[in-house]
């Protein structure tokens, strides 16, 4: 069982562009794009971690436009914290963070800022993707 905090983003907005910058899988194409992503991302040195569909992998739920992979990590007991493959760094990046800390505190420009973007202040632009 995914987080709720997540689960409850993903079904409000579905799949949306974020400020132009961040992709974010929503509840109706989650599947199929963390399977094609999924294999992908199993299969590359850099990524730590069994990659879902495979069973007890992470959840690639959503990417950059720079080609950063954004996951969800099951660390047991319920509690899935956010990772992410970065493309530019060639590496693996975790945090402790769990997604309903993660994504406001990103989006803030409190951490990652080495990373991501420097936001602009709220509200933030969303595209509705096809």
């Amino acid at each position: 069982m995914f987080p709720p905090d997540f689960v409850a983003v993903a079904a409000a907005y579905g799949d949306v562009t974020i400020c132009e910058y961040i992709f974010f899988c929503g509840a109706r194409n989650l599947r199929s794009y963390a399977a094609a992503m999924g294999r992908r991302m199993e299969d590359s040195p850099t990524v730590p971690h069994r990659v879902l569909p495979s069973s007890g992998g992470a959840l690639v739920w959503g990417n950059t436009i720079e080609g950063d992979q954004l996951f969800l990590v099951d660390r047991g007991g319920g509690r899935w914290t956010v990772s992410a493959f970065r493309r530019g760094w060639a590496d693996w990046h975790d945090t402790d963070l769990e997604f309903g800390e993660w994504f406001p505190r990103m989006l803030a420009g409190e951490i990652e800022t080495d990373w991501m973007p420097e936001w602009p202040a709220p509200p933030y632009e969303l595209g509705m993707v096809d």
